[in-house]
């Protein structure tokens, strides 16, 4: 027995190894989650929510938007629609993309938390945030008029972070 704990350090080692070396290998390093700051915001077109009808996100972008990509399964998104809907009461435009979520559950979400969004889009396949860059919901773009990404926002939107992205758009 006391041999086997002669080598436990060793072992801690190689399975230590073994976890760095995965993670390695799995991370790209040409993923840059910021890359689309200062780039034209992709040129898609989403099914709405309520009619499945086809529309431009871009259509969105009348003055400086948010686009909020958010899911019902997600619970960082829970923790952040209060802070959704108190930019809604400022008058704040958000366009809610739904990430890989039925529409039903993200109607569902909607009816039982509140509705924040001026409009409401359905990314069912994940696509619009693979050209987006979506690493994770919640995650939130701040779009100028012009259709520019200004900000990049990863995680929960709190008041701080709130205050942080829109001031990118003054």
């Amino acid at each position: 027995m006391k041999r086997w704990l002669a080598f436990a350090p060793l072992l801690i080692l190689i399975a230590l190894a073994a976890l760095f070396a995965g993670y390695a290998l799995k991370r790209d390093p040409h993923v840059q989650p910021h890359a689309l700051v200062g780039k034209p915001m992709p040129a898609l077109t989403l099914p709405e929510l309520d009619s499945g009808r086809p529309a431009p996100i871009r259509a969105a972008t009348e003055g400086p938007i948010l686009v909020n990509f958010f899911a019902s399964w997600c619970a960082p998104c829970e923790v952040e629609h209060p802070q959704l809907m108190a930019l809604k009461a400022q008058g704040v435009k958000v366009v809610g993309v739904a990430y890989k979520d039925a529409p039903a559950n993200t109607q569902a979400f909607l009816t039982r938390r509140g509705d924040p969004f001026a409009v409401r889009l359905v990314d069912r396949d994940g696509r619009a945030g693979l050209e987006f860059g979506v690493t994770g919901v919640p995650e939130t773009y701040l779009v100028g008029s012009d259709g520019v990404i200004l900000a990049k926002h990863t995680g929960v939107l709190t008041p701080d972070a709130t205050e942080e992205l829109l001031n990118k758009a003054r």
